[in-house]
């Protein structure tokens, strides 16, 4: 069951209107990694979470507070656009170069679409897909995911904070900064405490490792040019999961044969025999 409150938990007010900062934030509201994103990735995560209860609780709590910051967003995109500029554009472009400069930036769906409201979709009008979202049903893996959402989307709202000088927009934004942060410490220290309980960083932990070719599994295959790729960490001494010894491999290993394939049947009508006898091209003609 959910319940809305009408206050927000943080403010959400621009000093003045500005559809070109609007249009800046619908990419924390609904880009790959906005709130949106991120509020549906942990309620799924949730709603299938089979593990200790903790976990779904915990998926629970952050879920809801990032459809707080949807909503905060919108609030602050619906402020942006209040009293934008829209109606003879062309006519107040002329008289303030200023003005022109944000009305030309203004996503035109802003107005024609949602009537001066935020939309679903991205900075430049992708609309929101579920697809962005990760619910695998394997904690550990799903948890990393999380962890770079919460990565990605601190740093995009790091930019725009440093691409606009609106003290309201920005202090919003100084809110989602920590709120990431402290996101993406709860998400490390969930992965390391799963990593312990499991005994294993891999992902499936279960997976019976005989069953998979160990010969191969700790060797890093140099495929480009040049050899600095052999000083890291990867590349030498005991593997992070305890269980092998890193060799760095000047050429990669080739065991398998050029391919040959037979032909498709007829019925797929796909590229036909060539024959030997030279036709010319329509350009030769």
């Amino acid at each position: 069951m959910f319940r809305h409150q009408k206050e927000l938990q943080f403010e959400a007010k621009p000093d003045k209107p500005n559809p070109l900062i609007a249009k800046y934030l619908q990419e924390l509201i609904g880009g790959q990694y906005g709130e949106m994103s991120v509020a549906m990735q942990y309620l799924f995560q949730g709603w299938s979470c089979r593990g200790e209860e903790k976990y779904k609780d915990m998926l629970m709590d952050i879920a809801t507070e990032e459809l707080g910051h949807v909503e905060m967003l919108a609030t602050m995109v619906a402020r942006l656009l209040e009293g934008a500029p829209v109606e003879d554009q062309e006519e107040a472009m002329k008289k303030d170069p200023t003005l022109g400069a944000i009305i030309s930036g203004m996503n035109p769906q802003h107005a024609i679409v949602a009537g001066l409201g935020p939309r679903p979709a991205d900075s430049v009008g992708n609309p929101w897909s579920g697809g962005y979202i990760i619910a695998s049903g394997n904690m550990l893996a799903d948890f990393r995911a999380n962890l770079n959402a919460e990565s990605q989307g601190r740093l995009q709202v790091a930019r725009i904070y440093e691409m606009i000088d609106d003290r309201g927009v920005k202090d919003l934004l100084s809110v989602l900064l920590a709120r990431d942060s402290y996101h993406q410490n709860l998400w490390a220290s969930a992965v390391k405490e799963l990593e312990t309980k499991e005994g294993s960083i891999l992902v499936p932990s279960t997976f019976p490792r005989e069953e998979e070719r160990l010969d191969i599994a700790y060797d890093f295959y140099n495929f480009s040019e040049g050899d600095a790729s052999s000083q890291g960490s990867w590349a030498s001494g005991k593997a992070l999961d305890g269980e092998g010894e890193y060799q760095w491999l000047k050429e990669p290993k080739i065991e398998g044969k050029a391919p040959n394939l037979k032909p498709v049947t007829p019925k797929m009508y796909g590229t036909p025999k060539l024959k030997n006898k030279r036709y010319l091209s329509v350009y030769e003609k």
